[in-house]
């Protein structure tokens, strides 16, 4: 799994890059604070080598709680910022600084 950054001069935001490396799913999207925990709009693509992949743009300056949903199953970003305890989901969500 991964995530690429890229700072936009010209704007405040940030394009952000989630590479999630899943060959045997058949849909992965990326939801947290930024999208309401909605998974419709945030679907990666699928690329001939396995791995989902999706850049979205995001307000900078800003922290986000978020997970991969992976064929309905919730999945951490192993190289995220760091971690944060979410007390409605009863779990760890990572945490995307910008």
């Amino acid at each position: 799994m991964g995530i690429a950054k890229k700072y936009l001069k010209s704007k405040p935001i940030c394009k952000v890059t989630f590479t999630v490396p899943a060959e045997d799913a058949k849909k992965v999207a990326v939801v947290g604070d930024f999208n309401n925990w909605n998974p419709k709009g945030s679907t990666l693509k699928k690329l001939k080598n396995g791995t989902f992949k999706g850049t979205f743009d995001l307000p900078k300056e800003n922290t986000y709680e978020f997970r991969y949903l992976v064929d309905g199953d919730y999945v951490n970003e192993a190289e995220a910022d760091r971690y944060q305890w979410n007390e409605y989901a009863g779990t760890e969500n990572a945490v995307l600084e910008l």
